[in-house]
């Protein structure tokens, strides 16, 4: 099974929706939105949560490429900012030396 970097690495989604997550997860405040996206309660670590995220994002880029009514675009990249930023707080947290 791929580890949940490379699952992120292999999603390609359309640049411009790329390019606003990169920079909305700059100003990325994980209590506040990850408690807003997921639901209110005890955060999940950082790869759950990245599941989780993924989870949802793949469910939204099926109603993008469906034309779905229902579909949102700032939900889709309100997710895409989380996803972007837990994965740069999960590839951190790998690089740093284990105390």
């Amino acid at each position: 099974m791929q580890d949940i970097l490379s699952m992120l690495h292999a999603l390609h989604r359309p640049k411009l929706m790329m390019r606003a997550a990169r920079i909305g997860a700059q100003d990325y405040r994980r209590t506040a939105q990850l408690s807003r996206v997921l639901g209110y309660g005890v955060l999940p670590r950082h790869g759950a949560a990245l599941l989780k995220l993924m989870e949802i994002e793949s469910g939204l880029e099926a109603q993008r490429i469906g034309s779905d009514g229902s579909y949102s675009v700032v939900r889709h990249i309100d997710i895409m900012i989380a996803m972007v930023a837990e994965a740069r707080i999960l590839r951190a947290a790998q690089a740093s030396p284990a105390t």
